[in-house]
Parts: structure tokens; sequence; C-alpha cells
């Protein structure tokens, strides 16, 4: 099968097209052929070699963490997918590689692709709904009357945070270009701060939560806007102990991720504050959960641009340049 690789870790313009071999479906495993495939940042930060210590992968490496396509064979124990169906996935973490024509999901990841959507608009979904699912439903444990600040709305995270939170009742800020208001309006939002003119921790306060997508020093900005016992759910940084402990971290992460937070975390403490860093878990059950949502009409997918399979190249450039509204995706078909 054609697949799109790297060779070491440096660089998002090194990745190739190869000939890799294709996988088969073992047990409790899906083999799935790939119409469409999400592209995040955080494929390239792989690329660039910026989580080798967290996920150790072998090389060469296929790129991509989400995926919609057909069900092409099952493996045996799977009894909930058939060939023909049509699915959606954010494979687990060390199982990634949705750059390429097939791939084997376990049944544990996949779900079936909301029948209201394509290939395309489904396959934006998977990474940046579950990260705003587990962030705001199962972290923060959101509630009607609440008020959420969703950092970069009109990234692929915050537009589809930003729909989840008004969904759950939550009176809901965001930061963004002033030339986006009237899009994240239309998503939800009801606050939308331009950061180039506006700081937002002079504008609101009293919030319950915050989904920080820009890393330490807007996390610790973030905290001075929360009413007390309040939390912050940080994407992009910093590490902290319980995620090196969750995912089975050595002592040298144990270490690493306790002073890489430490200030983080005296500064929440000081506050009366949580902070906590979320990197987000593949899960079916909760794909299924927000498939519901979007046949509902509660979630919609914000796709900014379709690359064909071809200039995967180019596509993990464009969302490099950080100003894609919503999700950049490739196709397969």
């Amino acid at each position: 099968m054609k697949a799109y690789v790297i060779d070491r870790y440096q660089s998002r313009q090194d990745v190739r097209l190869a000939e890799m071999p294709q996988p088969t479906a073992a047990a409790g495993e899906v083999l799935v052929r790939i119409h469409a495939a999400g592209v995040n940042q955080l494929d390239t930060k792989i690329a660039q070699g910026e989580f080798k210590l967290i996920l150790p992968y072998r090389l060469p490496l296929v790129l991509g963490n989400d995926l919609a396509g057909v069900v092409v064979r099952v493996g045996a124990g799977v009894h909930a997918f058939a060939p023909g169906d049509e699915v959606y996935a954010r494979p687990d973490k060390n199982r990634i590689g949705t750059f390429a024509e097939f791939l084997t999901v376990s049944q544990d990841d996949l779900a079936r692709k909301p029948a209201n959507l394509t290939m395309t608009e489904a396959a934006s979904l998977p990474l940046v709904a579950l990260t705003a699912w587990q962030a705001l439903v199962e972290r923060a444990d959101l509630r009607p009357g609440q008020k959420v600040l969703v950092q970069a709305g009109s990234g692929g995270v915050g537009t589809i945070a930003i729909q989840l939170a008004k969904h759950l009742g939550a009176t809901v800020a965001t930061t963004a270009s002033a030339k986006n208001a009237d899009f994240l309006k239309d998503l939800g939002a009801d606050i939308v701060i331009d950061y180039r003119t506006q700081d937002f921790a002079t504008v609101l306060e009293g919030y319950d939560v915050v989904l920080d997508s820009q890393g330490p020093a807007s996390v610790a900005k973030s905290m001075s806007i929360l009413k007390p016992g309040g939390k912050v759910i940080g994407i992009a940084g910093p590490p902290d102990p319980d995620f090196a402990r969750e995912i089975g971290g050595n002592p040298i992460l144990k270490i690493a991720t306790r002073l890489l937070s430490l200030q983080t975390r005296r500064r929440a403490a000081r506050l009366g504050v949580d902070y906590s860093f979320l990197f987000m878990r593949a899960s079916g059950k909760q794909l299924s959960e927000i498939t519901t949502l979007v046949e509902n009409g509660n979630i919609r997918p914000v796709v900014d641009r379709v690359f064909p399979f071809s200039a995967t190249p180019q596509a993990l450039n464009h969302i490099a340049q950080g100003a894609t509204k919503g999700k950049i995706v490739i196709s397969m078909i």
C-alpha cells in the first residue's frame, strides 16, 4: 500500500511517499480502507520529534491521527463491525498511521461514521472532538450555567469545543482574530475577544473552566480569570506528573514532567484553582456519543481545506502555518 512516512525526526518536510506492507486484522482488530484523514498540529510535532520521549515510535513511521473509511475485514472476536461499514476513528496513540491507504484499528477505538457527514467531514472530527469531550465532559464536568473560555476558538479543537460547551449549557467565551468573530458566534460563542487588540485577562472574570491550547504562558495567565476552584485544562503543556502516570512513563519522564509543571502547579495552588494537562486518548465509545451529537445537529465539522493524498506534504506545511479555520483534511479517494 502507499503511505507517507518519515525516516527521521527532524522536519515535516522530510515526509515521503513509500510502499508499505498492507496490514492484516488480528484478533480484536478491524482493517479499514481509508477514504480521508484529518491533519493535526500533532502530526507536525511528531515529525519534528517533540514527542519522542513520550511516544517512542519505531522509524520509518507513517504519520496521521484521524481517519474515515470503510471496513475491509475484521479479526477474530469482532462482532460490532462488518465489511462495508462506514467508520471513523482516532487510532490509539501507539498505532497511528492514517496517511495511508489502509490501517488496522482496535475495535474499541472505532465508531460508525455519522450518517449525515461525508468522509472528509467525518475525518476532520475524531481527534479534536475527543479532545473537547475529554476536556469539557470528562475532566471539567461542565454544567449548565457555568462559564468557559476556549482559547483559539477558530482552530480545530476550538471550533468543536465551542459547540460542545454551548450544547452543555455553558456561557462560552473565546479568543480569535476579529475577522472570525461572526463565524465563532454562529458556532455558539457568546463572547469573542480579539487577541490582537484585547487582553482576555482584563475582560473576563469568574470563569469556571479554561480550555487552553496555547501553552504554559497562556495557562498561567488563564488562571487569573478563574473563580476559586476553577479549572485550567491545557492541551499544549506543560505536561504534569498525573499525565506521566497515566501513560506509564519511566522515572525520567516522571521527573521531567514534575519539573516542567512545577511553576504552573505552584501558581494554581496559590490562586486556589486546578491545572491539569490533557493528552487525549482514543475511545470508540466516546466517539459514538459524538456521532449522536453530530447526527442531531448539535455539532458540525468545520473543514478549512481538503488536499489530495498526493499533496500530503503540502497539507502538513499548510497546517504548520497555524492560520486554519477548523481542520485540514487529506482525501485518498
